[in-house]
């Protein structure tokens, strides 16, 4: 039912920079986690950041310093800046979307993807 829909990936040079930005709908509940991870073809899907709803962020070592998650509550959006981008930073990028609803018998946590988008760093 939820939605995950990435957008601002392409084709740049190193040392350039881009702005991913992720868009959840139809969820049931409250967002909880939002995340970006990125997978290259031969690799497991790694986790590159993360953004509590409380506000706390983590980052892989590989990429701090360089790219900052943010979320914007009011939109269901989480960013992913990416800046001083090297060839290494190459790989499909996932938003990750964990979504929580409480109810009075249970709890229901639930995760989605987005399809993901290309991200092309060139030397």
């Amino acid at each position: 039912q939820v939605q995950v829909v990435e957008s601002g990936g392409g084709l740049v040079q190193a040392g350039g920079s881009l702005r991913l930005s992720c868009a959840a709908s139809g969820y049931v509940g409250t967002i909880e986690d939002m995340a970006w991870y990125r997978q290259v073809p031969g690799k497991k899907r790694e986790l590159v950041a993360v953004v509590s709803s409380g506000g706390h962020k983590n980052y892989a070592d590989s990429v701090k310093g360089r790219f900052t998650i943010s979320r914007d509550d009011s939109k269901s959006t989480v960013y992913l800046q990416m800046n001083s981008l090297k060839p290494e930073d190459t790989a499909v990028y996932y938003c990750n979307v964990e979504t929580v609803r409480v109810t009075y018998l249970d709890q229901y946590e639930h995760d989605d993807w987005g399809q993901g988008i290309q991200v092309t760093v060139s030397s």
